[in-house]
């Protein structure tokens, strides 16, 4: 992995959270060279001890000095904190590889799908941003047709679990599931009406154009990681009763024509991608059999009736590993293979 036994210090910024115990998880399976390991949460969360490898670790409050020795910092918390801790763990000379909306416009901080822009590492100033765990999906798979055959309209429709929101969310839908089936009444929470046996066409505030802003963050993520400022993407974003992984409907216009068969193999080819697609014995992306795996999968692809130039498919992925905690460790490795840190 680059630097011959070299180790690193990490910081987690948001370790009690869900993306956090995720994150702490992918770290132990991939054998990420560790130095040291420093939990960081709220003052609320401080004191909290978390299992990791043969021991625990305990969780210390966020401070501005929090990140002294630090070579990665890895920030999933709020956006507040990003906005706060990411400047911070920068001068203080780590890394920083922020999971929020916050810094991913940024002209200089690189929005990174490895599979996708791995060279935008290089051009880093101290922080990286991962995507929107709806854009990561979409874009693994665009990317390896577009670049046999420019890409030149998108639409998405997304189908979002409640693990984006966090654990209140899924404990929301666990709680509201049981007394929907013991017939009691619930007050909602997490979202602004009951999501168990429902869904709801909002997922974060709505814009004056109508659009929410997780379907701008889709559309603007997509244009940025795939270099294409004026790509035309349309997205609707939805938030549906599944605990975890988010799954897409994608219908993409290419400059030429292109057929099913060329696109499954374009898409068995590409990094990270599993191409799931076989109608006849039921085969097909979902986001159960997605959820704790690491690729994202790809299928139902077919000529789009509509458009003699487009494709549609269908695609699923697990939310907080490749959606967040996996690609943000994938980018310290790209980082660490690249000798940048």
């Amino acid at each position: 992995m680059g630097h011959q036994g070299k180790q690193y210090n990490v910081a987690v910024v948001g370790a009690t959270g869900i993306v956090g115990a995720e994150f702490l998880k992918i770290v132990a399976e991939r054998r990420f060279p560790l130095k040291g390991l420093k939990l960081l949460a709220t003052e609320r969360s401080a004191g909290r001890r978390i299992r990791f490898g043969e021991g625990e670790v305990e969780v210390e409050a966020t401070t501005h000095a929090s990140f002294a020795g630090a070579d990665f910092v890895f920030i999933s918390a709020s956006g507040a904190a990003s906005r706060e801790y990411a400047p911070a763990a920068r001068d203080a000379g780590a890394i920083v590889i922020d999971d929020s909306s916050v810094w991913r416009q940024d002209p200089d901080v690189p929005l990174v799908v490895p599979e996708v822009n791995a060279d935008d590492v290089v051009r880093h100033k101290g922080i990286l941003a991962i995507p929107n765990c709806s854009t990561t999906p979409l874009v693994m798979c665009l990317w390896p047709l577009h670049r046999r055959n420019p890409v030149t309209r998108v639409i998405a429709d997304t189908y979002q679990s409640v693990a984006g929101t966090g654990a209140a969310a899924v404990a929301e839908l666990e709680e509201q599931s049981r007394a929907w089936t013991e017939g009691r009444e619930t007050v909602p929470h997490a979202y602004p009406h009951q999501i168990a046996f429902n869904l709801l066409p909002h997922i974060d505030t709505f814009l004056d154009s109508g659009y929410t802003k997780e379907e701008w963050k889709m559309m603007a993520e997509t244009r940025k990681i795939m270099h294409e400022p004026a790509l035309a993407l349309s997205a609707t974003c939805v938030r549906v009763p599944v605990f975890v992984s988010h799954s897409l409907a994608a219908h993409v216009e290419f400059e030429r024509p292109m057929d099913a068969d060329a696109v499954r193999d374009a898409l068995r080819e590409a990094p990270g991608l599993v191409v799931q697609d076989d109608p006849d014995v039921n085969l097909y992306p979902m986001p159960r059999s997605a959820a704790g795996r690491d690729p994202v999968y790809v299928g139902r692809i077919r000529q789009d009736m509509s458009h003699p130039n487009g494709i549609a498919m269908w695609i699923a992925s697990d939310n907080l590993r490749k959606g967040a905690a996996l690609n943000a460790v994938q980018i310290a490795e790209e980082m660490i293979a690249r000798r940048l840190v």
